[in-house]
């Protein structure tokens, strides 16, 4: 029997079932390296302002082996990276490159526009690794969406830390459970890697509106189901919840304050103009975006027929 068995059994309400939809992770092909797709959904497009949500691996790379995403455009949204197991380097237009490993949070906020690349460094590739992690977009307010692009790399020191019983949680961005990390976000934002261990429960901060929770591995029990990973559980506002964990788990949350109006979405390009996307399309197929200092010879081509 788990030592938390005297808490809470499921997450409910009294005010009813808590969960207002089921997302399921959809695998797709990065070109040798398999991710699962959560956001957008035909069903979801956002919570709070995450409009893009992948889980990356977990992967075993053999010698030789590694990530290779060569360099790409982004405008008007923010991307965080966070991985649980294994390293890559990222280098950016603004001149950035940074490892980043386990527990580190890496924040770029695209604005007006900016190029980057995600690479397993060589000595890496060479021994081969593990590698998994959490890939998220927010959408910038439009007020911010043609700002100067700029990069934060947070180390895993500096990440806060939240300790409940049997139970640890670290807020990747934004504010949870009475702590802010230290990322740059320009709106009310929800974003929490949490630990749980067999039995234990989880009451989902209440302090944002829109609020997701995403089984990275292991199972929680919610609303007398069963949810393993692979699976966002998205939550009605304001309604009280509590996790618990079926065994040893991990589980993202995810949310904030709605965002400011309509968004769309085009291959690596957010915006709330249609006109924006367009000028973004050109911009990149006339080679009109900045070069990465280091790595400017090879790029990922706009999608055929775009």
């Amino acid at each position: 029997m788990s030592r938390y068995a005297d808490q809470e059994p499921e997450c409910k309400g009294a005010e009813g079932p808590v969960i207002d939809l089921v997302i399921e992770a959809r695998p797709r092909d990065l070109g040798g390296f398999s991710v699962r797709r959560v956001l957008p959904s035909m069903m979801r497009r956002l919570v709070g302002p995450f409009i893009f949500f992948d889980h990356m691996g977990p992967v075993q790379f053999e010698p030789g082996g590694g990530i290779g995403v060569r360099p790409h455009p982004h405008i008007a949204l923010a991307t965080i990276t966070y991985l649980l197991e294994g390293e890559f380097v990222h280098r950016d237009s603004l001149g950035s490159l940074q490892p980043i490993r386990p527990g580190d949070v890496n924040w770029m906020v695209a604005g007006r526009g900016v190029v980057h690349s995600e690479r397993t460094a060589p000595e890496v590739r060479e021994r081969g690794a593990r590698m998994h992690g959490i890939q998220t977009w927010v959408a910038l307010p439009q007020a911010d969406e043609e700002m100067e692009p700029r990069f934060e790399h947070h180390p895993d020191r500096t990440v806060p830390v939240v300790d409940r019983p049997g139970v640890r949680m670290r807020v990747i961005a934004g504010t949870a459970y009475g702590a802010k990390a230290p990322t740059g976000v320009l709106m009310p934002t929800l974003y929490v890697h949490a630990r749980l261990e067999d039995g234990a429960t989880l009451p989902i901060d209440e302090e944002h509106e829109e609020r997701a929770v995403y089984v990275v591995d292991g199972a929680i029990e919610c609303d007398g189901k069963r949810f393993e990973e692979g699976v966002m559980l998205v939550l009605r506002p304001r309604a009280h919840v509590s996790i618990r964990a079926v065994g040893e788990t991990n589980v993202m949350l995810v949310g904030g304050a709605p965002i400011d109006g309509e968004r769309h979405i085009f291959w690596n390009f957010v915006s709330s103009s249609k006109e924006r996307l367009e000028r973004a399309k050109a911009d990149w197929r006339e080679g009109r975006f900045p070069k990465i200092p280091g790595d400017d010879v090879e790029f990922i081509p706009l999608p055929e027929g775009s």
